[in-house]
């Protein structure tokens, strides 16, 4: 599954998705990124809602594993998440998701062969358009083979 196909079913699989307008914006093979208007996530002072954030960042992390996997031999849930909410945002956003630093896709791919299931974080980010970053996701994914 590409990119493009990706975001199609995304739309297609998941109303949330539609509701938020999201959009596959890059993806390079380590790192997902995933845009959405702030039209259609705004929350009562006219930032970004939280939960949005906290969304869009998910389904980065979930459609990272998805894509690179780019097998539909398994399901992919998110296990656990801790959120951090650093400022707020006043302007379209994107979500960006990668491999946290100390996790190895080669050791995830070999527990899954092994044992038919297998864990695995991701790291992700909403940035700033100034530096920093206004929230950052840490989760942790289970695939399970089918």
């Amino acid at each position: 599954m590409n990119a493009a196909e990706f975001e199609h079913a995304l739309l297609a699989d998941i109303p949330l998705a539609r509701a938020m307008q999201l959009r596959v914006a890059d993806y390079d093979g380590e790192r997902l990124v995933l845009v959405a208007p702030l039209a259609p996530n705004i929350n009562d002072k006219g930032c970004a809602f939280g939960g949005s954030l906290v969304s869009l960042l998910t389904l980065a992390g979930w459609g990272l594993l998805v894509l690179k996997r780019g097998a539909p031999d398994c399901d992919i849930y998110v296990r656990d998440s801790q959120a951090h909410y650093l400022a707020p945002v006043w302007t379209d956003f994107r979500a960006e998701a990668r491999l946290a630093a100390d996790e190895s896709w080669a050791d995830f791919e070999a527990a899954l062969a092994a044992r038919g299931r297998a864990r695995i974080a991701v790291a992700c980010r909403v940035p700033l358009a100034e530096g920093g970053d206004a929230c950052r996701l840490t989760a942790r994914f289970v695939a399970v083979r089918r």
